[in-house]
């Protein structure tokens, strides 16, 4: 340890809950995906049961699959395309090799939204407000992923002097204190998206009224969460136009949000 580190706590979370051999076992990160999906299946059959929700419980696991498959899929591509495409076009079938990660949330949105026009047409229920559904919802599976990104000891923050700052040994040389992004980003993206996006859900009746502005304030509000996490957060590729990869996709989420809840309320007659 270097002398004037001795303060600062070092990761040392194994990223594996069970393990059965050195690269082989039960992830963390697996099992904040398998949370995540669990917490939202949840909260979509309440909101089915309760009334609010034109999505009947009984097609609440067919939506999830097709929602799981559109974050996966979209997950693992947005990785690549926005963060390593120059691996991508190298090796083709690293997209296949999961157990060495990488995913990206604003690929995972795109997957949604591939997945929700799917579902939407099959099923002949409004693709708003299947938006506004999931977003109600998703914040939940950000919380339980930034937390599994922690405990991997990865997309570690900056360099800081805080007293919580830790030492993470996968970061780059020489060791320093870094922020706990992480932890930041799993509060901001995590929990305050969750209590904004079900106290508008449970609170107010914008899903009946107006479907579609949940979704665009939820893109909304993740954007400029994400972007003040970006803040803190030691950029995992290169820059953009001065900006980190994260902060410059996370400035068309929040204008694509905005045209969501702009398109919302034009397309929704006004009651006197």
């Amino acid at each position: 340890m270097i002398p004037g580190l001795l303060a600062y706590w070092t990761h040392d979370l194994s990223p594996f809950l069970v393990r059965f051999g050195e690269n082989f076992g039960i992830r963390y990160y697996g099992v904040a995906y398998l949370l995540g999906f669990a917490a939202g299946a949840w909260l979509l059959r309440r909101y089915a049961v309760t009334g609010r929700s034109w999505l009947p419980a009984i097609a609440v696991m067919d939506f999830m699959t097709a929602l799981v498959i559109g974050v996966m899929v979209g997950g693992r591509l947005g990785y690549f395309v926005f963060y390593q495409p120059n691996a991508l076009l190298h090796d083709p079938l690293v997209l296949l090799r999961v157990w060495e990660g990488g995913m990206a949330s604003h690929g995972g949105f795109l997957g949604v939204v591939a997945a929700l026009a799917w579902f939407a047409r099959r099923q002949r229920i409004p693709f708003l407000h299947l938006g506004d559904l999931v977003a109600a919802s998703a914040a939940a599976g950000l919380l339980f992923g930034r937390l599994a990104n922690f405990i991997n000891g990865e997309l570690w923050g900056k360099p800081a002097t805080v007293p919580w700052a830790v030492i993470f040994p996968d970061s780059p040389l020489p060791l320093v204190p870094r922020h706990p992004s992480q932890l930041y980003e799993a509060l901001l993206e995590g929990a305050v998206l969750l209590g904004l996006a079900q106290w508008r859900f449970w609170r107010t009746s914008i899903v009946q009224r107006i479907p579609g502005v949940l979704a665009g304030e939820f893109l909304t509000a993740y954007a400029l969460l994400r972007i003040v996490g970006e803040l803190f957060r030691e950029p995992d590729a290169a820059l953009i136009l001065g900006m980190s990869r994260g902060t410059f996709y996370s400035w068309f989420t929040a204008a694509a949000g905005l045209a969501l809840i702009f398109i919302a309320r034009a397309r929704t007659p006004s009651r006197s």
